[in-house]
């Protein structure tokens, strides 16, 4: 079978005419044309709110709100110190995790957590520690800096 453009059509089923509502008792869509008898749903621009429960307090305001997601965790992350211990840095600050790559352009805090094993002195600066990374620090002879 040769296929071209003009013997193209859509395959069996997957076109079907429109319903024409409204035309007679033997389309099968005459008198109220699927709209039922009265009501607001059966008259031109019944309409009403998506949750309107006919004057009852809605669903959604009975129960309770939760949830928040803080924008702040967005541009906050935590290093392990282990990283740290990485850097040839003397002084060890923002600018200095910065240039290493340990976070991207849009990350504005950091903090400092114990994981691992820490051998080397660090001197930290202008950084959030956790008190586990902190006696890490100060356990191996290193400095922090408020």
């Amino acid at each position: 079978m040769n296929i071209f453009t003009n013997n193209l059509k859509p395959s069996l089923g997957s076109k079907t005419p429109k319903k024409r509502l409204g035309r007679g008792i033997g389309s099968g869509w005459g008198k109220t044309a699927g709209r039922g008898h009265k009501g607001q749903h059966a008259r031109k621009g019944g309409y009403h709110k998506i949750g309107f429960e006919g004057g009852q307090t809605p669903l959604q305001r009975t129960s309770r709100k939760f949830g928040f997601r803080s924008m702040k965790a967005l541009k906050t992350q935590e290093i392990a110190i282990t990283a740290l211990e990485q850097l040839s840095d003397a002084l060890i600050d923002y600018s200095a995790i910065k240039s290493a790559g340990l976070i991207t352009h849009r990350i504005k805090h950091v903090k400092i957590i114990a994981a691992g094993n820490l051998t080397k002195a660090l001197k930290l600066s202008k950084l959030r520690i956790s008190a586990g990374a902190r006696r890490m620090v100060e356990a191996v002879g290193g400095t922090i800096e408020d």
